[in-house]
């Protein structure tokens, strides 16, 4: 027995699982992204005095997005509902740290490197935040006109408050590319995830299907098998009631026909269900080979199953079918084999 590998749970998980996972730890990324680019230089840049003001606005403002992230995308998943008040919290914060940022720039103790941190201040924050905003909404409009109207409030905002025309315009282009930018990505990775677990309800979907279309057409082969003797036979005795109440001998006569269309029926019934409980191994490994590789699964079968009784082939072809389901099902295989050889003894 393999020992467990300490990283075995990754490899247990389904495809849609993995997606999700990767989606969700990209998402929980952006924090520390955003503390690592605009937090950590604002430290040694400005004042003591401001300095860990402005670091600890963006570490709360990052962490009001991880939050607003996680919860926008349980609701994607429609295991939570939509964050509204955490969307609401995070546009206050992000305006209210944007227009100090600008206050800052304007009104602040002057120098380039107050105006250049400043500046990534108010961009970063505001990218971060809208492009956070955006995975609360389905509506790709609502999504480019969240980030259209932020970019221009940026311009109109920045003007008031003294900026020159030249940047105000660079803020409004920062604010357009960079929360275009996390919002294209927010938007592309939803999409994805969404796509990956859609796929996976469809072949649930397909296999349920192929097991209700397998059980009708068990129910009608049964159907035409047993219709017409049950018919036969409901004939027959009311014949063989009304023979025996005139005491004729011919009652008995039609009584043994009906016993011989039971025994008939009865024989016709296990040959039903024999059929379809055994499966043949060569359609089998022929039918897994081409569903395998229909789903982007490279399938090798080697060896053949000629001169194998029926029994072991009946049962071969079983484990071969419910093998592939399993690995349609439960497994993220790249490649497939399947090997039959017969040993002697």
């Amino acid at each position: 027995m393999d020992r467990p590998r300490p990283l075995n749970w990754w490899g247990r998980k389904s495809t849609p699982a993995k997606v999700e996972t990767y989606t969700r730890w990209s998402f929980h990324l952006f924090p520390f992204v955003e503390i690592t680019a605009i937090g950590l230089p604002v430290l040694g840049q400005v004042g003591a005095g401001l300095a860990p003001w402005l670091f600890m606005l963006v570490c709360a403002h990052a962490v009001l997005c991880g939050v607003t992230a996680s919860r926008a995308l349980d609701w994607v998943r429609r295991t939570r509902e939509q964050p509204l008040r955490l969307m609401a919290a995070l546009g206050a914060v992000t305006t209210a740290i944007g227009l100090a940022a600008l206050v800052l720039a304007t009104h602040g103790p002057g120098g380039d490197d107050t105006e250049t941190v400043a500046g990534s201040l108010f961009a970063g924050v505001v990218s971060f935040g809208t492009g956070t905003l955006t995975l609360g909404l389905r509506s790709r409009l609502r999504m480019l006109s969240l980030v259209a109207g932020l970019a221009v409030g940026a311009v109109a905002v920045a003007l008031p408050l003294g900026l020159s025309v030249t940047a105000a315009l660079g803020s409004g282009l920062a604010v357009l590319f960079g929360a275009g930018f996390i919002a294209l990505t927010c938007a592309f990775s939803v999409w994805l995830l969404t796509a990956v677990y859609e796929l996976d309800e469809a072949r649930e979907t397909r296999a349920r299907l192929a097991v209700a279309e397998e059980r009708l057409r068990f129910g009608r082969d049964l159907h035409d098998v047993m219709g017409r003797n049950l018919a036969v036979i409901a004939l027959k005795s009311e014949l063989a009631v009304q023979l025996a109440r005139r005491e004729r001998p011919e009652a008995v006569d039609q009584m043994i026909e009906v016993q011989r269309i039971a025994r008939e029926s009865q024989r016709e019934v296990r040959d039903v269900v024999r059929g379809y409980r055994e499966a043949d191994l060569g359609a089998e490994l022929l039918g897994a080979q081409s569903v395998l590789t229909a789903a982007g699964i490279s399938c090798e079968v080697t060896g053949e199953a000629v001169g194998l009784p029926g029994e072991v082939q009946s049962a071969l072809g079983w484990v071969v079918r419910e093998a592939t389901t399993n690995v349609l099902r439960h497994g993220d295989a790249g490649w497939c084999g399947v090997g039959v050889r017969v040993g002697e003894g």
